[in-house]
């Protein structure tokens, strides 16, 4: 079955696009800044499968601990990132580079439930950054560190779903949960929450469903699990996943 021809004679374009390259007409019909944006978006993604992080020390590792806030939980039916959050560790301890965080506009209404959730408010994300702007702020921040986060799926479907939206590209960085490891550590405890995580192993909560707060808790929770996890001699991101992959 062949491809449909992109609409208003932009079939060129559009092949030009998939293979990665940027004319001086899509750079106008996009606009400079956005061309520029996506063409780094798709080089980082280019690049990070180049990466082997497998052999790196857990002692030493350079990662991002990050989370999202949403408007809901379906990714690919209308629900959008609301914010991005992150932290910059090297193995048990946090770096001294700014924290990130970005509010993005969604482009739809933020439902009073997540207002709520979240203190994000319509009023905050008027005049936020765009999508394509947020994620091109987050992976430069992130480089080609390996990604943390707690319940990963989350947020790696959104991510996925924004940088295929945003640039035909799909979200290749390494990614540690520290959900998977709290069920590793706790096979029987009966839930695995962030609530119920940080209460478990005395991490205090700040304020939740903030995106930044939630990557600095979910990063001492992370420190917590690393003691545990190097004292039973598991000392690279590799041997780590392959004992998860196991449990």
């Amino acid at each position: 079955m062949k491809e449909p021809k992109a609409p208003n004679g932009m079939g060129r374009m559009w092949n030009l696009y998939k293979m990665g390259g940027f004319t001086p007409a899509i750079a106008s019909m996009l606009g400079s800044s956005n061309a520029q944006q996506m063409a780094f978006i798709r080089s980082m993604s280019r690049e990070q499968r180049k990466e082997s992080s497998l052999e790196l020390p857990l002692s030493d590792m350079e990662a991002v601990v990050f989370d999202l806030e949403t408007t809901g939980f379906n990714a690919y039916n209308g629900d959008e990132i609301l914010s991005i959050g992150a932290v910059l560790i090297r193995g048990d301890r946090l770096q001294e580079a700014e924290p990130f965080y970005r509010l993005v506009n969604p482009k739809r209404a933020v439902p009073p439930h997540i207002t709520e959730l979240t203190g994000i408010t319509n009023d905050m994300v008027e005049n936020a950054a765009d999508l394509m702007k947020g994620l091109h702020d987050f992976l430069d921040f992130a480089g080609k560190r390996v990604l943390i986060a707690h319940g990963s799926a989350h947020d790696k479907q959104f991510l996925n779903a924004a940088l295929w939206r945003t640039s035909k590209v799909g979200l290749t960085h390494r990614m540690l949960d520290t959900m998977m490891i709290a069920k590793w550590l706790e096979p029987k405890a009966s839930q695995y929450g962030l609530d119920e995580v940080l209460e478990r192993y005395e991490v205090a909560v700040t304020q939740r469903h903030h995106a930044l707060h939630d990557s600095l808790m979910t990063a001492a929770l992370y420190f917590k699990f690393l003691e545990i996890i190097t004292s039973r001699q598991m000392m690279t991101l590799g041997e780590l996943y392959a004992y998860l992959s196991r449990h």
